[in-house]
């Protein structure tokens, strides 16, 4: 039976292509999508989503939560990170590389939070909730429904970095740094959860070679994303970062929903800094060889980066 998953998200050509595959996923039944600012504002989120799932057009449409936030306060005494401006670089100024955001209305439009809500109190303990951007939605619908994180079968988390350093500062990564209060309520929450951590997914590297494959025998209904999003994707983190591949950060976390076999992961206690200096929304990990310590989550340690770049592939090209 094909699990049943929310996805959310502040699209993000990542985040974008990831929505796009478990729509394909015979895995996954994605019931959710719900937008949170982050590397764009709530409306544009919002409105991204609508994109991406009006692009792949599936049989069955998810729940639509949206959002009117704006991107949270991204500065460390008063200064804003390199690493934002890295990331609107390699994404766009709207989030999906050269596409320039039409904002149309949701009918009965409602928060993502209480989507969220909603989702998981229909189905308890069969949903898993995947958090591809900050956690600011989750927090809100644990306040909200104090039983929301309790009724979830389990919360999956990109984020955060075990031995890698940062994207977003030279300690941080992006979605714990854009709220870390947040990503430490998860953390204590009597959750089962788990964490993605920039360690693991940035190894599952698609290159140009890779896409020129994929490209010729690619599904009509992700055409958009290998002929526009991909393409800004690869150029972008040629000449920002000077890499020869795009590393599916976002696939690789959806791929250890449909494809645990291709993960290992390990029973750790996490914390996350609030405040410091050089280091606010630095992930930490305590791995001292005596522990005097309870674990709070389950952290990935190791990815087979073929598998996954497979699992892409599979999903990306035609059937016939």
């Amino acid at each position: 039976m094909p699990r049943k998953v929310i996805i959310d998200a502040d699209p993000g050509i990542g985040d974008a292509l990831a929505i796009a595959l478990a729509l394909l996923d015979p895995e996954i039944d994605l019931i959710g999508v719900t937008a949170v600012p982050g590397c764009v504002t709530g409306p544009v989120a919002t409105q991204n989503l609508l994109s991406i799932v009006e692009s792949v057009d599936p049989p069955k449409w998810p729940r639509f939560g949206a959002s009117n936030a704006s991107r949270p306060m991204l500065t460390v005494h008063g200064e804003t990170p390199d690493g934002f401006f890295d990331l609107l670089r390699l994404n766009g100024d709207y989030g999906l590389g050269p596409a320039e955001v039409q904002f149309a209305q949701l009918a009965n439009q409602r928060d993502s939070a209480r989507v969220m809500i909603d989702l998981v109190r229909n189905s308890p303990h069969q949903v898993t909730l995947l958090t591809l951007g900050p956690l600011t939605n989750v927090a809100t619908a644990s306040e909200l429904a104090p039983d929301f994180l309790g009724n979830l079968q389990q919360l999956v988390c990109l984020g955060g970095s075990i031995g890698a350093g940062g994207d977003v500062t030279a300690a941080a990564e992006f979605n714990i740094f854009a709220n870390p209060m947040a990503a430490t309520r998860m953390l204590e929450a009597p959750v089962t959860k788990t964490i993605v951590p920039l360690d693991v997914t940035r190894q599952a590297v698609l290159t140009f070679d890779q896409f020129n494959r994929i490209m010729q025998t690619v599904r009509p209904n992700l055409k958009w994303f290998f002929e526009d999003l991909i393409p800004f994707a690869l150029r972008a983190h040629h000449e920002q970062l000077g890499l020869e591949g795009w590393p599916l950060r976002e696939v690789t976390a959806l791929a250890l929903l449909s494809q645990p076999r291709h993960f290992a992961t390990s029973p750790m206690l996490v914390g996350i800094e609030q405040n410091g200096t050089l280091t606010r929304g630095a992930t930490i990990i305590d791995q001292r060889r005596i522990p005097r310590w309870q674990t709070n989550c389950e952290v990935v340690e190791s990815v087979d980066a073929q598998g996954v770049l497979d699992y892409f592939g599979q999903l990306a090209r035609r059937s016939d």
